[in-house]
């Protein structure tokens, strides 16, 4: 065990100065600014991307975009959104983090831990180097036209050599997730303070902890995979060929990988959720205990679960059955976190700020996508939507209405914590109800059609789905609208907001949530304001 925390000193934390510092530097902090500035990044190009998409649906025919933009725009929203924006965000936040809420001074491998950041930029590169292509005119290279799920035969027999830099570049991404997750859970077993022992460990260090070891049992799979189809796309090999059931074989172990995808992107901000809902409401967690026990459970059915992505392939019925159980079943641990939440709020002092209202918000979302799921879950209501916009509704109500939501309470309750400076709390207000109206908007939309028959993925679609078409893209303008707002007021408030003068920003000492991060930051301030030149001490002084 790690002994008692003892904080760089400002001047070893400012040895280097501009660029320099932020590509050789191997400390935490730096490196979790670092993971977020990138998956922000991502983020925002992958939502241009539904910009584009949803524009395209205003018509029923294909009259913006062909259907061959189409196909690449929703395959790269796809790629980015899943494996460049809400991992890296998660990652970066439990990087800043982490380390302090269990007492430890940094990662326990900062060589690795920076290792893992500088894989993400090449992936980047490699996986949206197709729509750059495309605008600079280069005519042998075009975004794939494949899906997010790269199902063979399309992705065996395409020819585009995107397709190939797209596999490589997931194929980097998930190296980069393997080495974070192992930092990780060493840094979490043998880094934490004496005082720190399991019993008082953190909810978002478990939620870190389990979403790690999802990631060491899956993302191997999904490498293994991408190989084979390497392999198969410039060596002639013949792992996904179709007359020996490949496409079939591709869905199993892309599932296996992609339905514990699902609870890696969404446990962090679960963790998250559970973290800032007892500051905002004078109470300790409801149920930690089983808040815990909810989280492993989640770590252990999500790979008991992946074929009912695969009702509508003909599999053996007894199978069918078995996995609607589990997936059923999963759904136990989650309604107890949800529970939890909710308990924790009733009786309680709720304080409405930004961070709170995006956890309300997030509740709420999950609420909708999670029963949504449970009816997926049922062979025969999955054999009747799964290839409709009821899935597409479902799915992002979780991936959007919950974990998006999450991260940004997350990015709120600690922006004093990152930058040493306010936001506009009005602004984030805004922020908020742009969102969440547009979210409802755009998704329930989105369920309606589905529920009506409409076919997921199609440039073009009958006449009679037109309002629900443009409603959800409605809802998305209000989403992407928002998300300006809340840019404009991160940029404009890390320059010139108010200066952090106490560490106590949120009131959390008075009832006893005033966690290790902000005693940190307390203890940063105050040597900041010991300074000889603490007069002159700006916001980013403070926050080294």
């Amino acid at each position: 065990m790690a002994g008692p925390p003892t904080d760089r000193t400002t001047d070893d934390r400012e040895k280097l100065r501009g660029a320099l510092r932020w590509v050789t530097t191997v400390d935490h902090e730096d490196i979790g600014l670092l993971y977020l500035v990138f998956g922000t990044t991502a983020g925002l190009l992958g939502g241009f991307d539904a910009m584009l998409l949803r524009t395209g649906l205003l018509t029923p025919s294909a009259d913006v975009w062909g259907p061959e933009t189409y196909n690449e725009l929703f395959t790269t929203h796809g790629l980015t959104m899943l494996f460049l924006f809400a991992t890296p965000v998660a990652f970066g936040l439990a990087n800043y983090v982490v380390p302090s809420l269990i007492g430890a001074d940094d990662m326990a491998f900062p060589r690795v831990n920076a290792t893992a950041f500088w894989l993400l930029p090449a992936a980047f590169v490699l996986m949206r180097a197709g729509i750059v292509a495309d605008l600079l005119g280069i005519a042998d290279i075009h975004p794939p036209a494949t899906g997010w799920t790269l199902y063979p035969p399309l992705s065996r027999r395409a020819p585009n050599v995107d397709l190939d830099l797209v596999l490589l570049g997931l194929h980097l991404s998930g190296v980069s997730t393997l080495l974070s997750a192992g930092n990780f859970v060493v840094t979490i077993v043998t880094e934490r303070a004496d005082l720190v022992g399991w019993h008082r460990l953190d909810i978002f260090s478990w939620t870190v902890l389990t979403t790690s070891g999802l990631v060491l049992f899956a993302f191997p799979v999904l490498g293994s995979a991408v190989v084979m189809l390497l392999l198969d796309r410039n060596l002639g090999t013949t792992f996904f060929a179709v007359e020996a059931g490949g496409p079939l074989l591709w869905q199993h172990l892309f599932w296996f990988f992609g339905h514990p995808e699902v609870y890696i992107l969404a446990l962090p901000p679960m963790g998250l959720l559970s973290h800032i809902i007892p500051k905002f409401t004078g109470r300790k967690l409801f149920g930690f205990q089983f808040v815990v026990y909810s989280t492993l459970a989640i770590g252990v059915l999500a790979f008991g679960v992946w074929a009912h992505h695969m009702f509508t392939t003909g599999i053996d019925p007894r199978l069918r059955a078995s996995f609607m159980a589990v997936s059923l079943a999963i759904a136990l641990p989650s309604a107890v976190k949800t529970f939890n939440w909710i308990a924790t709020m009733w009786g309680g002092t709720i304080r409405l700020t930004a961070p709170m209202l995006f956890c309300v918000g997030a509740i709420g979302n999950f609420i909708i996508g999670g029963v949504t799921g449970v009816f997926l879950a049922s062979v025969p209501v999955d054999l009747l939507y799964h290839g409709t916009y009821y899935v597409v509704g479902h799915f992002h109500f979780v991936l959007v209405g919950m974990v998006v939501f999450a991260l940004f309470a997350a990015c709120y309750y600690w922006f004093p914590l990152l930058t040493g400076r306010l936001f506009d709390p009005g602004l984030a207000r805004a922020h908020f109800w742009l969102t969440t109206i547009g979210v409802v908007i755009a998704f329930l939309a989105m369920l309606v059609a589905g529920m009506g028959g409409l076919p997921r993925r199609m440039a073009s679609y009958p006449v009679r789905f037109a309002t629900t078409q443009q409603l959800a893209t409605l809802g998305a303008y209000l989403i992407g609208f928002g998300q300006v707002l809340w840019l404009w007021n991160i940029l404009v408030s890390w320059r010139t907001g108010r200066i952090v003068e106490t560490a106590d920003i949120w009131n959390l000492k008075a009832s006893g949530a005033f966690t290790r991060e902000w005693q940190r930051f307390e203890q940063r301030l105050e040597e900041a304001e010991s300074r000889p030149d603490s007069a002159a001490t700006t916001a980013d002084d403070k926050r080294a």
